[in-house]
């Protein structure tokens, strides 16, 4: 790039970045508010809670970062147009290919970033999600069990605890377990508490005693103990298979998927769709950049008022996602379809183009049509005179 060029693509670097960064903050903030119960009604950790809420950037990412931008761009254009630098960059010859050249390098480089994040890593993110939510969930002692209630599980086993005392310590324990027929037991312990060996999880009981009793008969064995260890892996109802949802999957499972598998059978426009989406991701930070570039991309005076031209580049964004969108949907429904989810950002893409390289010629041609038709009208009128 020349030096023009250069300092072009410096001002839009930093106006995307400074939005990218802006938005997603912003965003992130109110997304990690809406979670904060992972900390204060389920017990985890604040790392937990950073790295719930961290797996959501890669998606905010790329939502926000066309839109980033296409403000950039716009931003760009119109600083370069208030201090004149675009008309004398037009009166020195620059064409709109020059000028568009470090738009497109970005818009280029933001695709790259886009397309990679799309492919590679919102899946790993999405299903990395899906596992730790899973997992914060299977924890017994901070998600199912209420202090002062009386909880009985569908496996046959009643808990109870009085209250919570310092560093996890539940007091007071009272545990009922019936899960084996004609047998019942019952734990009583001053108190417990949850531990982890080996990547099993257990709780550990202190100062109490096991009663055991077979049924239809009124003997009953005591057992008492000092410290008594249970397998929480006995209170928790057995885990059902994890079924992925199309985004949860890689781009490679979403290629070659199982076709035996009866999840895919049921949902195969889902997959299909989430494929073609993640392909042609990449196309909408081009076709934004291009359409900002038409809009705008023309050199103005000062008394040219340039709102009208913003408010119709934004019109055309919000048309192209909109028409997006509906691609997508179409093509959960049917295979011909899939074209369009690839023709609607092409088709903005190319309509630009022709605006940008031809909107010149297109100007004048419209201007000599109007003057040919006014003096043909205007012959009569003086005739007649």
């Amino acid at each position: 790039m020349t030096q023009i060029e250069r300092y072009i693509f410096r001002i839009a670097l930093s106006a995307f970045l400074a939005c990218l960064i802006g938005l997603t903050g912003t965003i992130w903030v109110t997304q990690a508010l809406r979670e904060l119960d992972l900390i204060t009604a389920k017990g985890q950790t604040l790392l937990i809670f950073l790295f719930v809420t961290g797996l959501s950037l890669p998606t905010l990412v790329v939502v926000i970062a066309p839109m980033a931008l296409f403000i950039a761009v716009i931003y760009a254009l119109n600083k370069l147009n208030g201090d004149s630098e675009l008309i004398v960059m037009s009166a020195a010859g620059m064409t709109p290919r020059s000028l568009l050249r470090p738009f497109l390098t970005l818009a280029l480089a933001i695709s790259v970033l886009v397309s990679f994040l799309t492919i590679q890593v919102m899946p790993s993110s999405f299903q990395e999600l899906r596992d730790v939510v899973t997992r914060v969930r299977g924890d017994f002692i901070a998600n199912v069990v209420k202090e002062g209630q009386f909880t009985a599980l569908d496996n046959g086993i009643t808990f109870h605890f009085r209250e919570r005392g310092q560093g996890g310590m539940l007091l007071g324990l009272f545990i009922q377990d019936r899960r084996e027929a004609g047998k019942t037991k019952v734990y009583l312990a001053e108190r417990g508490q949850a531990i982890d060996v080996d990547g099993q999880s257990y709780l550990a009981l202190e100062k109490g005693s096991v009663h055991q009793q077979q049924k239809d008969s009124r003997d009953s064995s005591i057992l008492t103990f000092e410290r008594y260890t249970i397998d929480l892996a006995a209170f928790a109802p057995p885990d059902a298979d994890v079924v992925y949802k199309p985004r949860e999957r890689s781009t490679m499972q979403l290629l070659f998927p199982d076709r035996s598998e009866g999840y895919y059978q049921l949902q195969k426009g889902r997959f299909r769709a989430e494929l073609h989406d993640r392909l042609s991701s990449w196309l909408y930070p081009l076709a934004l950049a291009f359409i900002a570039f038409a809009a705008l991309g023309d050199p103005r005076t000062t008394r040219q008022g340039r709102g009208l031209a913003v408010a119709g580049a934004v019109l055309a964004v919000v048309v192209l996602r909109i028409a997006g969108f509906a691609a997508s949907s179409a093509a959960a429904r049917s295979q011909g379809a899939v074209i369009a989810v690839y023709a609607v950002p092409l088709l903005a893409i190319a309509l630009s183009a022709l605006i940008i390289f031809q909107g010149a010629a297109m100007r004048a041609l419209g201007a000599g049509l109007r003057r040919s038709v006014s003096g043909r009208l205007g012959v009569p009128r003086l005739a007649a005179r």
